[in-house]
């Protein structure tokens, strides 16, 4: 089964165009290095919840929106491999420190699918 590395991120909205700019270059380096598929999503209907949600996990502003992002692998083996050719290629070095989104908020993870249909 697949292996998915998952993000959530808050953007500010005036910074959307940058940040497609960025993705876009992201996940064409993703690809190019192996990964199945590259998805950013910009939310439509994510309300700021009272105890939990998307955008309380990443202290969203008024000013932003919030991302949900996948990558997907064939393995976990593929995955740490791809990892580490992307974190090495030069064309992304910079991207988180940039100030299109504040990387210390953005939430991430590697996950193993457990149901797939």
């Amino acid at each position: 089964m697949a292996y998915v590395d998952g993000f959530v991120v808050a953007v500010p909205k005036a910074n959307l165009e940058s940040y497609r700019e960025m993705a876009q270059l992201a996940g064409s380096v993703w690809m190019e290095h192996g990964a199945v598929s590259y998805v950013e999503c910009v939310g439509d209907d994510v309300p700021y919840g009272e105890l939990t949600s998307f955008p309380r996990a990443v202290q969203a502003k008024e000013d932003e929106t919030v991302f949900f992002s996948w990558i997907t692998y064939a393995s976990r083996a593929d995955r740490d491999a791809i990892n580490a050719k992307v974190m090495a290629d030069e064309r992304l070095k910079g991207m988180m420190g940039s100030n299109v989104f504040d990387g210390k908020r953005m939430i991430f993870g590697g996950f193993q699918t457990f149901v797939e249909l």
